[in-house]
């Protein structure tokens, strides 16, 4: 399939497991991929835009760094996310700040710098990647909830306003996958990550958490002209599982 042939992207978080798969996914199916994180070394992509999302400059500018290294720009996915976990009570000002900085305003900015650059070529599309647990928290994870709960409104604010541009903004909201994140956070307290994605695993009805992959597939299918009609959406891919 090369359903994206002739289209450039922009993935941020490329780097992590739902970010890697959206990449390799993206350039098997034709597109041209700029990506966006930390560190891009690791990363077989066509244009790398290594750096700091909390850098206000950084976020600003990279959808232009974008469309100038691959001669356009028609996809722009915001997938780069931290996870805060505690109460309210147990959130520091470091956590806060991360949060808000990763998972609200850099997608804040990025879109704000990319939806002229879209409009200007006749339109195009954006995903967002929020939460579950942003649309029905869950517990001991208060600024996490809130942040993916913002970017859940954020979508669907920036949906109505500019689907008349011919821009299409989405979000994917995925339950537990199957990521490095998510073993390292095991591993922090103490848990067997292999044991306890297969614990994990039993509470949910398909059987399974997700793979990067379950949750890419469905970010490409937002990217892609079969969702031309889909604007402001918040598609849930949680395998049956809700947020408790």
């Amino acid at each position: 399939m090369t359903r994206f042939s002739g289209r450039a992207a922009l993935v941020t978080g490329a780097a992590g497991g739902i970010g890697a798969a959206i990449v390799r996914m993206l350039r098997a199916e034709g597109a041209r991929v700029a990506v966006a994180d930390r560190d891009t070394s690791g990363i077989e992509a066509d244009a790398h835009l290594p750096g700091d999302l909390r850098d206000p400059a950084y976020s600003d500018g990279l959808p232009a760094a974008a469309a100038a290294a691959l001669g356009r720009l028609d996809i722009v996915v915001n997938n780069a996310g931290v996870i805060t976990r505690g109460k309210v009570t147990e959130t520091t000002d470091a956590d806060w700040a991360l949060s808000v900085g990763v998972n609200v305003e850099a997608p804040f900015r990025i879109s704000r710098a990319a939806i002229p650059i879209l409009a200007a070529a006749g339109g195009g599309a954006i995903v967002n990647t929020a939460s579950c647990w942003g649309l029905r928290p869950g517990p001991d994870h208060a600024v996490y909830c809130m942040t993916k709960a913002a970017l859940a409104s954020l979508t669907q604010c920036m949906g109505m306003d500019h689907a008349h541009q011919g821009i299409r903004i989405n979000a994917v909201c995925p339950n537990e996958v199957n990521t490095p994140m998510l073993r390292t956070g095991f591993i922090r307290r103490g848990f067997d990550p292999d044991t306890a994605v297969a614990e994990l695993g039993k509470t949910v009805p398909l059987g399974r958490i997700a793979e990067p992959e379950d949750i890419a597939d469905v970010v490409l299918f937002l990217a892609s002209d079969a969702a031309r009609y889909m604007c402001g959406s918040l598609v849930e891919v949680n395998g049956g599982k809700p947020v408790k």
